[in-house]
């Protein structure tokens, strides 16, 4: 077992993220199951980040490709996570996870209600970050992370949750979702 991410270990967001992906590696170590290494890495990122840093992180987790929705009308549900009770179904283009699917781009929304068409699942939540997981050239989920400040995530969070996605991608097995 890895020790636990703290405030003693990452004295800044880049060493945040650094030690991140080694724990990430840890967990997901001989193991390929999707839901497990997801549950897993949720937990890491939202407990990790509640302890280094002042801004109050309220959700993190994963949505993925709907495989019971018709390949002409692309849809994610919801994954892994930690955090409230969250929305179950989002269609690709809606939202900021919508959009991020969509776009197979990382959307880095300072202000959630300067975003058109933003999903509110927590009304606590301010701002947000999601990266999508990008297999084969294909989206097949995104890595949503929720704050309940504005411009609670920057592009060191950004670079560093790039880093993380990929290396899950990679590390996973995705019989069921692609």
């Amino acid at each position: 077992m890895t020790p636990n991410i703290s405030a003693s270990t990452a004295s800044n967001k880049a060493e945040f993220y650094q030690d991140l992906e080694l724990q990430i590696q840890g967990v997901t170590d001989g193991q390929r199951n999707w839901v497990t290494n997801l549950a897993n890495s949720s937990a890491l990122i939202y407990h990790g980040l509640r302890a280094v840093t002042e801004k109050p992180i309220n959700w993190v987790g994963f949505y993925l490709l709907d495989q019971s929705v018709p390949s002409t009308k692309q849809a994610l549900i919801l994954g892994p996570f930690q955090g409230k009770v969250a929305c179950t179904n989002i269609d690709f283009g809606r939202g900021v996870c919508g959009t991020a699917a969509a776009e197979a781009r990382t959307m880095l929304v300072k202000d959630v209600h300067e975003f058109p068409g933003h999903i509110a699942c927590d009304a606590a939540s301010n701002s947000e970050i999601v990266v999508p997981l990008v297999l084969d050239g294909r989206v097949i989920g995104v890595l949503d992370l929720d704050c309940e400040v504005t411009e609670g995530f920057d592009e060191v969070d950004q670079a560093g949750l790039e880093v993380v996605a990929k290396y899950l991608v990679q590390a996973c097995d995705w019989r069921g979702v692609i």
